[in-house]
Formats: structure tokens, C-alpha cells, sequence
């Protein structure tokens, strides 16, 4: 009998849990539209754009050039070895440069923001929200979108491009370091194959999505947030399910965006 009834509330649970998660996704959708409205309309906070810019970069940085140092250098262990036995020592700097730059950058980046970013911004809109801050706005006849999030989705918007290219760049000097200790190879001839497989429109097409990915991170962020119930607890749980939550759409984002970019509209290094 205990059991039957512990089954029936975990299948209760998981209901309740599956709707919170569906009605917070049609919200954050619905965000994401005012805050379109309000940026098209000059609805825009300058200053705290400003404040949000400086803080999702200098906290994002550090991390970002770590990861992407380390990863550059794992993925040129993973694939010089191989490029070489196959008399490929031209391809190495390439292609580890054409990978990281159209895939491993950006959602790396992405990954780190949405971790330190999203979640603040989670947990801080949370607490406001839970603490009867936001209701204090209205009654100030403040705007929460124009005051909390537009700033925040704009300052992501901005950094997020900037911190990938950051992010680029250092991962080959990464790839460049590994290649040139443990496999021999002269960093000119790295470099050349570097530039020679990327072009311009490889970082054009990086920037376009970092950008989305921003977009994404502080648009579910901030929805996660101000549906925040439950007190502390609840602002915990936010903070958490924000950052999986943008993990998701960023991947869902990255397959649709490379799709479009490298097989729709087939754009290459010519």
C-alpha cells in the first residue's frame, strides 16, 4: 500500500515538475518578445547596459581563456597524431582551427557564460522576485522587462562574440603550443594551415552564433527568474534549472544555426 501511494505521488511529482518546466518555457518565449518590443521601441537602460557588460565579461574571462587553452591544446592531441600518420601535416593546423572556431569555441563559451552568467542572473531576479522586489517595481511604475532584463540580454549579446573570438584565438595558440612540443611541427607551417582553411566568413559565422547563444542564456536566465517561487529554495532550483535549460536550447540553437550556415547556404573558407 506504501508503495502504491509512493508511486502514485512520484508520477504526481513529475507531472507538476513537467507543467512548471512547460509553463516557464512559454514565459521565457514570451520575454524574449517584450524584450524584442522594448529594444525596437529605445526602450534601453544605457547605464545599466554598461554595468551588465563589464560584469558578463570580467566574470566570464578568466574562465573562457582557461577552458579554451586546455581544449585547444586536448583537441590538437586528439587529432595531430593522426593527421600526421596519414602524411596530413599541412591539414593539422587547419583543420583543428576550422573545427574549434566554428564549433568548440562557441559553445564552450556558451557554456561557461550560462554557468556564471545565467545562473546570477537566475538567482539574482529570483530572489527579487520571491522577496516581493519585483511587485515593488510595478508599484514605482518601473518596468521590470526595461529595468532587469534588456540590459542583461543586450550586455550578452555584445560580450558573447567577443569572448568567443577571445576564445579563438587562445585555443590556437593552445593547439599551436601542443603541436609544436610534442609533435615536432614548425609553428609557421601551423600557422599557414591555419590561415589557409579559415576565412572571413568562418569568424562572421562564430559571432552570429555567440550572439544567439547570448541572447538565449540571458532571455532563460532571466525567465527562469522572475517565475521563481518557493523562497531560497526555489531560487536555488532556478539558478540550477537555468543553466541546463540554455544548455539545451544552445545545442538545439548550434544544430539549426550550422545546418543553415555550412549545409543550406554551404558557406566555406572560398
Amino acid at each position: 500500500m506504501v508503495k502504491k501511494y509512493q508511486e502514485k505521488g512520484d508520477r504526481h511529482l513529475d507531472e507538476t515538475l513537467n507543467n512548471r518546466w512547460f509553463q516557464r518555457f512559454l514565459v521565457t518565449i514570451f520575454l524574449g518578445g517584450q524584450v524584442l518590443l522594448r529594444i525596437l521601441s529605445g526602450k534601453i537602460d544605457r547605464r545599466k547596459i554598461m554595468e551588465h557588460l563589464v560584469t558578463v565579461g570580467l566574470d566570464s574571462l578568466r574562465a573562457v581563456l582557461l577552458i579554451a587553452f586546455f581544449a585547444g591544446m586536448i583537441f590538437t592531441i586528439q587529432s595531430a597524431r593522426e593527421l600526421i600518420r596519414f602524411g596530413a601535416v599541412n591539414a593539422v593546423g587547419g583543420a583543428f582551427a576550422l573545427a574549434f572556431c566554428r564549433e568548440l569555441a562557441p559553445v564552450l563559451t556558451a557554456g561557461v557564460v550560462a554557468g556564471q552568467v545565467g545562473s546570477a542572473f537566475a538567482a539574482e531576479i529570483g530572489e527579487m522576485q520571491v522577496t516581493e522586489q519585483i511587485d515593488a517595481l510595478y508599484m514605482l511604475r518601473t518596468n521590470p522587462v526595461d529595468y532587469l532584463v534588456v540590459p542583461r540580454v543586450i550586455a550578452c549579446g555584445v560580450m558573447l562574440p567577443i569572448l568567443t573570438i577571445f576564445a579563438v584565438a587562445v585555443g590556437i595558440v593552445g593547439g599551436l603550443f601542443v603541436a609544436a612540443i610534442f609533435y615536432g611541427l614548425e609553428p609557421s607551417v601551423f600557422l599557414e594551415s591555419v590561415r589557409n582553411f579559415l576565412g572571413p566568413w568562418d569568424l562572421v559565422t562564430v559571432a552570429i552564433k555567440s550572439f544567439i547563444f547570448g541572447l538565449i542564456i540571458a532571455i532563460v536566465g532571466c525567465g527562469w527568474g522572475l517565475t521563481t517561487t518557493g523562497g531560497g529554495k526555489g531560487v536555488g532550483q532556478a539558478a540550477t534549472a537555468s543553466v541546463v535549460t540554455s544548455w539545451v536550447f544552445i545545442f538545439v540553437a548550434d544544430f539549426f544555426l550550422s545546418l543553415l550556415m555550412f549545409h543550406e547556404l554551404a558557406i566555406t573558407r572560398n
